[in-house]
């Protein structure tokens, strides 16, 4: 099967400015997605996202159709950007913890769906970085296990074994949701 950006990333890699914001335009709301849940920052993703389309057209004249797909290539790129700044963050050592704003809802619009997105969100962030990979690319970028194999550099097997993993660990962090408890 061929790759359905191929001739698109052909023409980003000739300078036609029509192709590059059809290329924006067709990979920048997953690529805001996936760096959105591995990061769990918005402003992160959209520079995760920035560096990623740079990359794009740097390596859009040197594109070898064939040699991998180019939505497994850009998941790959996009998901080293993320383990980069989530290393960062690890490093960064602060003499008092920073300030959390709380961007939720009013108290006067305390909804349930919210609460429990933002749980769920929470829940996502603390599992290990290569069950959360797993889970993002696969349930939240819609990638089949063999993609994603592929886009994380493991085999099927290992990828279903991280899925099986997280999702326990995610059911288990969100049990009294399922039983109609909302409490933290």
């Amino acid at each position: 099967m061929g790759d359905p950006d191929e001739e698109l990333l052909s023409r980003v890699a000739s300078g036609d400015p029509a192709a590059v914001r059809a290329l924006v335009a067709r990979k920048l709301p997953r690529l805001l997605s996936l760096a959105g849940r591995m990061l769990g920052d918005a402003g992160e993703a959209e520079d995760v996202a920035q560096e990623a389309f740079v990359r794009i057209w740097k390596q859009a004249p040197r594109w070898k159709p064939g040699a991998a797909r180019f939505d497994t290539w850009l998941h790959r790129v996009a998901l080293n950007l993320c383990y980069d700044r989530l290393r960062r963050r690890r490093e960064v050592a602060y003499a008092e913890p920073p300030e959390v704003v709380d961007e939720g809802p009013g108290p006067d619009r305390g909804l349930f769906a919210s609460d429990t997105g933002r749980r769920v969100a929470q829940a996502l962030m603390a599992l290990p970085d290569r069950q959360r990979e797993a889970v993002v690319l696969c349930h939240y970028q819609d990638l089949g296990n063999i993609e994603a194999a592929a886009a994380m550099g493991l085999s099927v097997e290992a990828v279903e074994s991280l899925l099986g993993r997280g999702r326990r660990a995610l059911r288990a962090a969100l049990i009294d949701l399922k039983e109609g408890r909302n409490d933290p």
